[in-house]
């Protein structure tokens, strides 16, 4: 049976580009779109801003009513609007499917309270590439000790509003994950003036913003007199939405639950 979903911020670069991919691809259908009241997206075919040709189903800004219509919602875009919609897939028992980042810890126990009722899909990055990367960052920093420092480096468009990235964080949970440590006792996020000579075991975060880089990650393992790179690089925003397309299609029958790609990819 096709999957029905709905598009949270279809009118946004990364709405669109998920308009087109849910559009697409086999086993699923666009059946809705959001965006905030008052955006001048509401009421536009979400198929004509997506640059595929009119589907019918225009934008709207009620989340209940869309939500009723559909299995499930990808959503991408920011902290506050994320979590006021989960509320209405709880109470509904819609399958959401979360890109958004920059959710605090107090938003991630409102999303782990939802999950309670239905399925939640929430991860720092849908590449199916990176997801790879975090799992191969785990192993490497369980293998090497703290002789070998540990620096996690991104770079991404000028637009983008939140630093360190989703899926910086994502890398540098995985080294700290791999190595037994609290990443938020041992996270450096800025170093300027007198600072010091490194601390061993902490992990590094570098930021870096400018022109339309879709997103650079690198993790850098840096021994005496070695150092070991592990990088990926995304060329376009399709891969992210290919990735959330499939973790829906894989939400579909699944138990209430807090989920992330490593099960969707069965790395766990």
């Amino acid at each position: 049976m096709t999957m029905k979903l709905a598009i949270a911020g279809a009118g946004g670069r990364m709405g669109r580009v998920l308009t087109r991919i849910v559009h697409e691809t086999k086993g699923c259908e666009i059946a809705g779109g959001l965006e905030a009241k008052g955006s001048p997206n509401i009421g536009v075919d979400m198929g004509v801003l997506a640059g595929i040709g009119a589907l019918n189903i225009l934008i709207s800004h009620d989340a209940k009513t869309v939500l009723e219509n559909v299995d499930g919602i990808i959503d991408f875009t920011v902290p506050t609007a994320t979590l006021a919609l989960v509320a209405h897939s709880a109470a509904l028992k819609k399958i959401h499917v979360i890109g958004t980042t920059g959710i605090d810890e107090a938003g991630m126990d409102i999303i782990r309270s939802a999950a309670k009722s239905t399925v939640i899909m929430k991860t720092g990055n849908y590449s199916l590439g990176v997801n790879i990367l975090e799992n191969i960052v785990k192993k490497v920093a369980a293998a090497l000790g703290d002789d070998f420092d540990i620096e996690v480096l991104e770079m991404h468009h000028k637009h983008k509003i939140d630093a360190p990235s989703g899926t910086a964080l994502l890398l540098g949970q995985a080294a700290a994950d791999g190595r037994q440590i609290n990443l938020k006792q041992h996270s450096v996020r800025s170093r300027d003036g007198h600072t010091g000579a490194r601390v061993a075991g902490d992990i590094g975060f570098a930021t870096l913003r400018g022109g339309s880089v879709v997103g650079d990650h690198t993790v850098m393992f840096a021994g005496a007199a070695e150092r070991i790179e592990l990088s990926h690089k995304a060329e376009s925003r399709d891969i992210f939405a290919y990735g959330a397309v499939k973790a829906a299609l894989w939400c579909k029958g699944q138990k209430p639950g807090l989920y992330n790609m490593n099960d969707v990819l069965g790395l766990d």
